[in-house]
């Protein structure tokens, strides 16, 4: 029996892949590409010669069993998307399905994953969902958008860059009060990055000639970025603890959980309208 290597692939700079995927590339039998002519690009700049067979959403029901009777034949199969990680928003995620209902192994080659990479410079924390490309019909759509409204955690989107500004539009009238980072040509030459207040990048954004597929993630609502500090039932043992109030409380508080002060401060101001604290 072979094994299905899902391995991730550059979303822009040829540098950003590892050492593994380098040679899991180049020793299997074969290499399952979204598109052989853009991985071939890659091949072809770090000098491998693995045979290519093109698995995409258009062939994936004959192309599948395909290849895993390959695989169950004993060759070892690479599996790569057009950029990132396969299995985010492209078929990969099916034959990796299908690998396992026949038993086969599957084994995860990890790199970079737009997603990830927007999270990461965001600068936003808390729980994430990853959504992926929001759908074309407007109806659907903004359907959607209206469920993630009262989602708690941070949101990952993909948009195309002709779809940009009207999804940006969508975002500011039903999550206005969330903030966002877009960033378009991710890793690449001409890569740009906005963020701040939802309503504010969409104003920045308006009447651009936006190029290249954008990623999109939205912090949680304000005031709720870290729910893995019960910051509530924090403010209320120091009060208890140290006697302290107001400014001196929020400051302290703030200092501890290396937290800033305004989000500390507008507990304090929730508690205290409760007449929870002083």
């Amino acid at each position: 029996m072979g094994i299905l290597y899902i391995v991730a692939t550059p979303i822009g700079n040829l540098e950003d892949i590892t050492l593994r995927a380098l040679r899991v590339l180049k020793e299997a039998d074969l290499i399952a590409a979204e598109d052989t002519r853009h991985t071939r690009k890659l091949l072809t700049h770090y000098g491998i010669s693995t045979p290519l067979i093109s698995y995409h959403a258009h062939n994936q029901k004959t192309r599948g069993p395909e290849l895993i009777r390959r695989l169950q034949e004993g060759q070892n199969i690479a599996l790569v998307s057009d950029a990132g990680t396969p299995g985010f928003s492209d078929p990969g995620a099916d034959l990796a399905a299908l690998a396992w209902d026949a038993g086969l192994k599957v084994e995860a080659v990890p790199g970079p994953a737009a997603g990830v990479a927007a999270l990461s410079m965001s600068g936003f924390k808390g729980d994430v969902v990853f959504v992926g490309f929001l759908p074309v019909r407007e109806g659907k759509r903004r359907e959607l958008l209206g469920r993630l409204a009262n989602e708690d955690r941070a949101v990952i989107i993909y948009e195309s860059p002709r779809r940009l500004l009207a999804t940006m539009e969508e975002i500011a009238a039903a999550m206005p009060n969330r903030r966002v980072l877009v960033v378009r040509e991710l890793t690449k030459k001409f890569e740009e990055a906005w963020r701040g207040p939802v309503q504010e990048v969409a104003v920045q954004l308006a009447g651009r000639e936006i190029k290249g597929e954008c990623a999109l993630v939205l912090s949680c609502p304000e005031g709720q970025e870290t729910p893995e500090v019960d910051l509530v039932g924090y403010l209320l043992k120091r009060a208890r603890e140290s006697g302290l109030q107001g400014r001196q409380l929020t400051e302290l508080v703030a200092a501890e959980l290396k937290m800033p002060r305004r989000e500390v401060y507008q507990a304090y101001l929730a508690l205290k309208a409760q007449g929870r604290v002083k």
